[in-house]
C-alpha cells in the first residue's frame, strides 16, 4: 500500500485528500515509479477546480522526478534503477508511487538533480515551446512576458535573454520585480501600481511588441492585445486570474491584424521525438548555466492543499516542489 493525493469532487484546496492507494504491477508499456520530487503547477489548480475537467475520482499532478522501480513487457528505453522525469498526463504525480506509460519518460542526466527536474520539466519545456516553436524569438526582438517572477516566467525570461531578446516583464510587487530583473528582465512593470500598456508603448517608442506571453488570462487580456505591434501574436497559455471572456474575432483585425493562439505543452510533446528534443534542449541550457531553476518553496506531499492555497494567492516565487 502506498500514499497519494486524490479528489472526488471539484472545489477549493480542501477537496484534496491524502489517502492509501494500491499501485500494483506495471502492464505492457508501463513502468512503476517511486517519486523523489513532485512539481507544483497552476494547471493542477485548474484540474482541482474543474476548469479543465477530469473524470472523478482522480489523482492530480503532471510532473515529477522518480526512480524506475519495475518495468512491464515491451519497455526498452528505461530499466529498473534509472533516474527519470516526466511532465505529461495522465494526472497522478501527487503520489509516492505510481504507474506511468514508459514513452512519456525521459532519462535524467547527472547534471540535473531530482528537485530541479521536478521543478523544471513542465515549466522548462513550456518555456521551450513558447520561445522556440509557438513564436520563434530572434535576437533583437522585444517581448512582453506576464507573471515574470513565476515558475515559467523566471525560466522563460532567462532563456529569452539568452536568445538575444529585450524582455519586458509584469509582476505584482517590487520584490518580484527585483527577482525578475535578476533573471533576465530588462524592464519590469509592477501592474498593481502602474498600467502596463502605456509603459510598454513607452519602452517600445510607441510601436508595441511582436509577441505577448500571457498566462494570467482575464485580468490582462485587453491590455495584452493593446501592447502588440501590427501583425503581433498573443500567446494565451494560462488563466490564473480566470478564463478570457468571449470576444469578436474582428477585435484582432481592428487592433492590427493580430494573431492569437491558445497552445498547450501536451500537444507540442505528444510525439515521442518532440518530447525528447524538448527535454534535451532544456537539459542543455540548464547544464550550460544559461537558465537557472530556483526551487523557492518545498512542502511535504501530504500538505498539497496548503501549497495550492499559497500558489493561488500568488504568495510564491519561482518553482515549488512537493516532497513524498
Amino acid at each position: 500500500m502506498s500514499k497519494a493525493i486524490t479528489f472526488e469532487t471539484t472545489g477549493g484546496p480542501e477537496v484534496l485528500r491524502w489517502v492509501d492507494v494500491e499501485v500494483g504491477d506495471p502492464g505492457d508499456g508501463q513502468v512503476r515509479l517511486r517519486h523523489t520530487a513532485v512539481g507544483l503547477n497552476f494547471i493542477d489548480t485548474y484540474h482541482r477546480t474543474g476548469l479543465y475537467p477530469l473524470e472523478l475520482p482522480s489523482g492530480i499532478g503532471l510532473e515529477a522526478a522518480a526512480v524506475v522501480d519495475a518495468v512491464g513487457d515491451g519497455v526498452e528505453d528505461v530499466q529498473v534503477g534509472d533516474r527519470v522525469a516526466y511532465a505529461s498526463p495522465p494526472p497522478g504525480a501527487y503520489a509516492r508511487e505510481r504507474l506511468m506509460p514508459a514513452d512519456r519518460l525521459v532519462k535524467l542526466p547527472r547534471s540535473v538533480d531530482d528537485r530541479t527536474a521536478a521543478a523544471a520539466m513542465l515549466k522548462g519545456m513550456t518555456a521551450q515551446y513558447l520561445l522556440r516553436r509557438v513564436f520563434h524569438v530572434q535576437p533583437g526582438d522585444t517581448i512582453l512576458f506576464h507573471a515574470a517572477a513565476g515558475g515559467v516566467g523566471l525560466i522563460a525570461c532567462q532563456w529569452a535573454k539568452r536568445l538575444g531578446a529585450t524582455v519586458i516583464g509584469t509582476v505584482g510587487s517590487e520584490e518580484k520585480a527585483e527577482l525578475a530583473r535578476a533573471h533576465g528582465c530588462d524592464h519590469t512593470i509592477v501592474y498593481t501600481r502602474e498600467d502596463f500598456v502605456p509603459r510598454v508603448r513607452e519602452i517600445t517608442d510607441g510601436v508595441g511588441v511582436p509577441v505577448v506571453y500571457d498566462s494570467v488570462g482575464a485580468d490582462t487580456w485587453e491590455g495584452s492585445l493593446d501592447c502588440l505591434s501590427r501583425f503581433g501574436t498573443l500567446v494565451s497559455f494560462g488563466n490564473s486570474s480566470g478564463p478570457v471572456p468571449p470576444f469578436a474575432p474582428t477585435t484582432l483585425s481592428t487592433k492590427g491584424s493580430l494573431f492569437l493562439t491558445r497552445p498547450t505543452l501536451f500537444h507540442y510533446t505528444a510525439e515521442r521525438d518532440d518530447l525528447v528534443d524538448s527535454a534535451n534542449e532544456l537539459f542543455e541550457v540548464l547544464a550550460k548555466g544559461s537558465v537557472a531553476v530556483e526551487v523557492n518553496q518545498t512542502y511535504p506531499l501530504e500538505d498539497a492543499a496548503q501549497a495550492h492555497r499559497d500558489l493561488e494567492a500568488r504568495a510564491n516565487t519561482g518553482s515549488t516542489v512537493l516532497l513524498p
